[in-house]
């Protein structure tokens, strides 16, 4: 039985057109089309994250006194600007904007449970439309806030605990879509690469708000609200969810079955055929808990996305509230630097996938990259301050090493778990094993950016930040393990059949 979602309207259209005959032809262009269209979807989701994290510092500005010792500020925005004074903010509207956080993060912990599960029992095009058009009009909701004059603190919480709902739809759907396309031991780099979406989403989930914070911060949500509906338009028009839907093999069984014609007559040109069939469903949360490193792998994802969602909701904030060579950025300034952290971020990913790759030790490159993102954060806390030059370069550095795990543990390793061999091939597990992962490194995002907003003083946030990435990396140990027994166990069997 043959695992189909339906040919979507847009790709009939370009059939009618005319296409290549050529299995490996066609393979690679619709792997290629699935590849970016993908990637603009999760682009999107993470863009439209990005504005609450812009409009902090006009919905909480900076707090100065003049000569005769009054509090004066530019702005403002009830009721993020209310209570007692603490270190130029208000300390009561501040812990108001980490509330919005841990609403909108705890919801979509939640939803990201029922997310893997959904998905994987229904058809993923029609549930990323859904999502995607949710989250662009809930975006644009939170942002109306400001057009009809909204004070009202539950109106934002309701807001952005229904959007957390929404944005959950997203994650283990694409990955699921990617697993479905490209088979294992080619998704380190691949993944790496194709996870910059989430850095290239924040970067314009910073520039499209800065740039439109002057005409009020309302247009910072509406603008990113209907991007990501336009984008859910296409995706219902043109994404394939199954090869099979446009007659095309399973890639995995595809570079078996190119293998077996490679050690039979030395040659993969022959004409593929496909495999017999195989009837799967879907597995439940306990199997896919009993995956060899699932647990591991969510624990420490759990630590790994507090730290990176932290820097997502708070970065412009902490940057507009502490002068670089003593001078105090605007909020817009503010914003397009902080983007430095998602840039280092992408690059991060990119060699964290490569280097996975080659080795075959994702849990090991992860504790790598975590031991030396810990100094880091510490001196960028300590000195990045104290010029424009340390600052870029200790973002960029901070981006690198924090991101870095948290790409490769949401992408290539959630992957290969999810078509993990224990699973015997079963495609309808990709989207429960993600969600676990991802939904459990959500809780950690949802208390990250509430303690940055609860903890007085930055240096006592930046010692939470380095201990969380500490933690990340103790509960792989056992995953490292693992990997080091597997691959001494391989080199063995290699070496013993190299002597026969």
């Amino acid at each position: 039985m043959k695992h189909t979602s339906g040919v979507p309207l847009g790709i009939k259209a370009l059939r009618s057109c005319g296409s290549a005959k050529d299995t490996k032809q066609r393979m690679t262009r619709y792997q290629f089309g699935m590849l970016v269209l993908t990637f603009l979807t999760y682009m999107c989701y993470h863009m439209t994250r990005k504005p609450t994290s812009i409009v902090k510092a006009v919905l909480n500005p900076k707090v100065d006194f003049n000569g005769h010792g009054d509090p004066t500020s530019d702005g403002g925005w009830y009721p993020f600007d209310t209570g007692s004074i603490v270190q130029g903010y208000h300390a009561l509207g501040k812990a108001n904007l980490g509330m919005l956080d841990t609403v909108f993060l705890f919801a979509y912990a939640i939803g990201m449970f029922f997310s893997g599960h959904v998905g994987d029992r229904s058809n993923l095009r029609y549930f990323l439309t859904f999502g995607m058009l949710g989250s662009g009009l809930l975006c644009a909701l939170f942002g109306m806030g400001f057009f009809w004059n909204v004070h009202t603190l539950w109106y934002f919480l309701f807001i952005q605990g229904v959007y957390g709902f929404y944005q959950s739809t997203g994650w283990p759907s694409v990955v699921s879509v990617m697993g479905k396309w490209f088979p294992r031991g080619k998704r380190g780099l691949l993944m790496g690469i194709w996870n910059a979406h989430t850095s290239v989403g924040n970067i314009l989930g910073a520039l499209i708000p800065g740039a439109v914070l002057t005409y009020g911060w309302g247009w910072a949500f509406v603008v990113p609200g209907a991007i990501i509906a336009f984008f859910g338009i296409v995706v219902f028009f043109f994404l394939v969810v199954f090869p099979n839907d446009v007659d095309l093999p399973n890639p995995d069984e595809m570079e078996e079955d190119k293998s077996k014609r490679l050690l039979l007559n030395g040659s993969e040109d022959s004409e593929y055929n496909e495999l017999a069939p195989k009837h799967h469903k879907a597995i439940s949360f306990l199997s896919a808990l009993k995956i060899p490193g699932v647990i591991d792998f969510s624990l420490g994802l759990f630590f790994v996305k507090l730290v990176a969602y932290t820097f997502l909701f708070w970065l412009p904030y902490y940057v507009k509230h502490n002068p670089i060579a003593g001078k105090t950025l605007s909020a817009s300034q503010s914003a397009y630097i902080s983007t430095l952290f998602d840039v280092g971020g992408i690059a991060g990913g990119v060699v964290a996938g490569y280097v996975s790759d080659k080795t075959k030790r994702p849990a090991t490159i992860t504790v790598v990259y975590l031991l030396i993102s810990v100094p880091i954060l510490f001196v960028y806390h300590a000195y990045g301050h104290e010029n424009y030059g340390i600052t870029v370069g200790l973002l960029l550095l901070s981006g690198f090493f924090v991101n870095g795990p948290y790409a490769l543990i949401t992408t290539a390793v959630s992957a290969d778990l999810g078509t993990h061999e224990s699973l015997q091939g079963n495609p309808l597990a990709l989207a429960t094993v993600t969600a676990i992962i991802d939904g459990t490194g959500s809780i950690g995002a949802a208390i990250g950016p509430y303690l940055a907003g609860s903890i007085p003083g930055w240096s006592n946030v930046f010692y939470m930040l380095m201990g969380s990435l500490g933690c990340a990396g103790l509960v792989l140990i056992g995953a490292i393990a693992r990997e080091w027994k597997t691959k001494n166990s391989t080199h063995s069997k290699e070496y013993v059949i190299a002597e026969e």
